[in-house]
């Protein structure tokens, strides 16, 4: 192996109500990466809880805290960064928690930690409702962390639909982006391996998407399909599976560099335009040719 790869996992989990049993379930997967070779591992969002927010309030935790320390305990005796994809973290609102995603380093030290900005509120009729901004709190801050063997952009589900999130990690220095997600199955079967090769394609990144997949206890669908995607946008690895999945994947991040040399998207931004009004011009007042 050269200096410049890596290995990475994508864990997918089916969470539920019960914290301890999802925690115990996240360390078995760990486990299981570590004992392939994966040297960075990825949880999904939510993963200790995934439930009613009315339970909420009970299964949140300060960072650090009993589960931080459970999953730094495994990442220590392994020697492997553990991307906590997402967890319910207090907030001084009572009624309301961060959607945080908890990155520990093989020390088992917490190194960075990502509040998730943009919140999940949609309506489309019919089919998909939920404002998970009635119980989350959006964060207020941008992350990269520089891991041994590669600088990390943090997100988390939502963030996927606004690029320029990414485009400002990858300006950042990130040549892996970490989108931990619980994806809904209606948009995620018309949206999101679309949207995660694209945030891989703009930005010349790697991509490590750890999905919820199955039907939480609200009856809502979760889309599944964790992805591993390269800076081209080639699909790595992707779980087709109903169930839990352990993706190791093996990254030459030297490609990073490598596609951004070729298509230099980063250096030919014109940045000098994008804070200026846009010109509206009105053809229906234009005279007849």
């Amino acid at each position: 192996m050269t200096s410049s790869t890596t290995t990475v996992a994508a864990l997918q989990m089916t969470s539920g109500t019960d914290p301890r049993v999802n925690v115990e379930r996240a360390l078995e997967l760990v486990e299981r990466a570590a004992d392939r070779g994966a040297t960075y591992i990825q949880l999904p969002e939510y993963f200790n809880y995934l439930g009613p927010a009315s339970g909420f309030a009970d299964v949140a935790e300060s960072v650090p805290g009993p589960t931080t320390d459970r999953l730094a305990a495994v990442a220590a005796s392994r020697g492997v960064s553990v991307h906590i994809g997402s967890l319910l973290e207090r907030s001084d609102d009572p009624t309301r928690c961060y959607n945080t995603g908890v990155l520990l380093d093989p020390a088992g030290d917490i190194v960075a930690t990502y509040r998730k900005a943009h919140l999940f509120d949609i309506d489309v009729p019919d089919e998909v409702v939920h404002r998970e901004s009635d119980a989350i709190r959006s964060g207020e801050r941008l992350v990269v962390c520089d891991l041994p063997a590669f600088r990390l952009g943090m997100s988390i589900c939502f963030d996927l639909r606004f690029p320029e999130l990414y485009r400002s990690l990858a300006l950042a220095g990130a040549t892996v982006l970490a989108i931990p997600a619980a994806f809904n199955a209606v948009t995620g079967r018309a949206h999101w391996e679309v949207l995660v090769r694209a945030r891989a394609i703009e930005n010349h990144a790697f991509v490590v998407a750890a999905a919820q997949v199955g039907t939480t206890a609200e009856g809502i669908e979760t889309y599944g399909h964790s992805l591993v995607v390269g800076p081209w946008g080639d699909v790595l690895a992707e779980s087709l599976v109903a169930g839990e999945d352990v993706l190791v994947v093996e990254i030459d991040v030297g490609d990073v560099v490598r596609r951004r040399g070729q298509i230099a998207v980063l250096e030919l931004r014109r940045a000098d335009l994008y804070g200026q009004p846009v010109e509206i011009s009105d053809a229906s007042a234009s005279p007849p040719g």
